[in-house]
């Protein structure tokens, strides 16, 4: 552990940040130019593609290639974000594990509220399927929101009757909107990032009225999840979401399901994204490498990829 450069990001991360975005566009906008400066690997192959009916990028490393498909659900509260936003972990998974990564512009709120992004991201994945992929050969990953989508997409997969992925990743995932976790209070003066009123503010946009209070919303609450493949969720604990982990990874063994339940000290949420200024950024990635690695069991030719 690096205690300097943790506390160097956190007060990075502390910085006053002008005055707030006056409109969603303007948010959107803010967060895209933060993200535009995360460390992004070299020799990467990106493609612009098509799942379902929705717009994603293809990004595969430039050596080291491997039968096996990464299906990525970007963060952003639901409202914000885009695969070129989380290009910075999408292209590390990439060339940590070799497989190829399939990052999904699913749609956004508050023009698309719930549950229009969980419909886009089991298109995606019918899509998969339908290309003759085998389920076996494919991981739901996620950072933020798009780890509870991660998650929520398998349920809704199960549900209507579809193989599951071989596995899911998450990343400092959002399980509850509800906001129920211990953390969101006794995390709210240590998180840098999030405060409860923060986040509902944003996710009322998604929410848009829904009651929160349901499976596809508040996965760590009130889903069945038997029959979920093998969890790696990761977060850290200076994160105001770090009981949505610890609470899903308790139900979700309380539910028969293969979980590791991996916490980092003193680090902020989604902090996999700081590569090159935080080292357990790094090592968790290379973590999650491994637990890709060893669930993902592709056909020695892989199947023809999705245009």
């Amino acid at each position: 552990m690096n205690r300097e450069q943790r506390a160097k990001l956190d007060a990075m991360l502390r910085q006053p940040h002008g005055e707030s975005p006056a409109s969603v566009e303007a948010f959107r906008a803010d967060f895209k130019a933060m993200m535009a400066r995360m460390v992004v690997p070299d020799g990467l192959r990106t493609t612009q593609t098509t799942l379902g009916d929705r717009p994603a990028l293809r990004i595969e490393p430039g050596e080291g290639r491997r039968p096996g498909t990464i299906l990525y659900f970007h963060g952003g509260v639901w409202v914000l974000g885009s695969p070129e936003t989380a290009l910075s972990l999408t292209g590390h998974l990439a060339v940590k594990t070799g497989f190829s990564v399939l990052s999904l512009d699913y749609r956004l709120a508050p023009e698309h509220p719930f549950p229009a992004a969980i419909d886009d991201t089991l298109s995606a994945y019918r899509a998969l399927l339908e290309s003759g992929q085998d389920p076996a050969s494919i991981v739901f990953a996620g950072d933020s929101a798009g780890g509870g989508l991660a998650v929520t997409t398998s349920l809704a997969a199960r549900d209507a009757g579809l193989p599951l992925p071989a596995a899911i990743l998450g990343f400092s995932s959002m399980f509850d909107v509800t906001w129920a976790g211990e953390s969101m209070d006794t995390k709210n003066d240590i998180d840098p990032i999030f405060t409860r009123e923060s986040l509902a503010q944003t996710t009322a946009m998604y929410l848009a009225g829904a009651d929160p209070h349901q499976p596809l919303l508040s996965p760590a609450l009130h889903a069945d999840l038997t029959g979920l493949p093998p969890m790696l969720l990761q977060a850290g604990t200076n994160e105001v979401l770090l009981d949505d982990s610890t609470r899903m990874a308790a139900r979700a063994t309380a539910a028969g399901v293969d979980v590791i339940l991996d916490v980092t000290a003193d680090v902020p949420h989604g902090f996999q994204v700081f590569v090159g200024l935080l080292d357990e950024a790094g090592e968790a990635l290379d973590r999650a490498a491994l637990f890709l690695a060893q669930h993902l069991h592709a056909p020695d030719k892989e199947n023809a990829p999705v245009s």
